[in-house]
This record gives structure tokens, sequence and C-alpha cells, in this order.
């Protein structure tokens, strides 16, 4: 099981991730109302913007305050993206 940083410390098992989106169409906004409605959302942007929307196979949505690309870079395991994780953490 590898665990991936989405943003002030909080992780996700990579195993159990479906889908890592940008929250600003429609479909997405509607996915995040149906998850909230459902007891089934995890806020864990802290009160910042959520940037990305990550869906997991267990029906779970998660919000985060990281954008989808560096989730992904972490994902893949960039060096690129320990760099861009301190400058996250700061804002």
């Amino acid at each position: 099981m590898r665990l991936i940083n989405i943003g002030f410390g909080n992780m996700i098992s990579s195993a159990r991730l479906v889908t890592i989106v940008s929250p600003d169409s429609a479909p997405i906004k509607r996915i995040v109302q149906d998850a909230r409605d459902r007891g089934r959302l995890i806020d864990a942007t802290y009160g910042r913007r959520t940037r990305a929307v990550i869906v997991m196979d267990s029906d779970h949505v998660i919000l985060s305050a990281i954008q989808p690309e560096t989730i992904a870079a972490r994902l893949a395991g960039s060096p690129a993206a320990a760099e861009e994780e301190e400058d996250d953490d700061k804002e």
C-alpha cells in the first residue's frame, strides 16, 4: 500500500484511488454535492479553495487544496512533487 500526500499531512491510499479531477465542471460539482448529501464527502482543504476532487473506490469523495497535477506527480513519484509539497503546505 502506497500513501499519497494530498496536502496538510493528509494521505490517501493509491490502491483505492479512482480519479483526480478539477472541481470546475458542473458534473463534478454534482458529484461533490451528492457525496455531501450521502455523508461520503471528506473535506481536506483546511478552509482553502478546492483545487482537486479525488474519487475513491469506496464511493468517498475527497476535496483537496492541492492542484490535480501536483497530486498526480506525487502518485508517479516525481522528485519535483516533493518541492511543490513544501511550497503548498506553506500557503
